[in-house]
């Protein structure tokens, strides 16, 4: 089946996690509307971050009946930010042909979104079998998927409640440095 990926990520003390929401595409314009639908008056996305317990609870609540399953992967940070993220990045690229994928969607991180272009780059090079993956990098007010990622890698990165209740949205974990 194919599939799309919208990708957003967060840090945790030392560990960068890395979210991916797998989304059919029959289903793409559907939940873009109700992700939408959730905005208040003149709010231009949804970052979990900024928003108020109460109003995180309500978002997750709704989300989390989606049907979306977002994969978690996780690197530590001590040899760097950045290569925990390339690792995590190349990881979900591996795992994205084995699923099938069509379309994969970064939350831009700007200057730096040519590093995310050359791992994906040298990945798929490896992987003949890539299927002509397509990836893009989207300013997360461009595109409401980015959104789940968000939700997703908050709450599993949070822990505890968050975690718990964030379980429906939660698919595959993948810690790269656990033994």
């Amino acid at each position: 089946m194919t599939v799309h990926a919208f990708v957003d990520e967060s840090r945790r003390q030392d560990t960068y996690y890395l979210a991916a929401a797998i989304i059919r595409p029959r289903d793409l314009a559907q939940l873009r509307a109700r992700l939408r639908g959730m905005l208040f008056p003149g709010q231009r996305e949804l970052h979990f971050y900024r928003e108020k317990p109460t109003r995180r609870r309500a978002i997750l609540s709704q989300v989390a009946g989606f049907g979306v399953a977002a994969r978690i992967y996780g690197a530590s940070c001590r040899r760097g930010e950045e290569i925990a993220r390339q690792e995590c990045l190349t990881r979900l690229t591996g795992d994205l042909v084995d699923l099938g994928a069509h379309r994969l969607v970064l939350d831009s991180r700007e200057v730096r979104d040519e590093l995310d272009r050359s791992t994906i780059s040298r990945a798929l090079v490896k992987r003949p079998d890539s299927g002509g993956l397509v990836y893009e990098h989207m300013n997360s007010t461009s595109d409401p998927l980015l959104w789940i990622a968000d939700i997703a890698v908050w709450c599993h990165g949070a822990g505890g409640d968050w975690a718990r209740r964030a379980a429906p949205l939660i698919g595959p974990v993948t810690r790269l440095d656990w033994p």
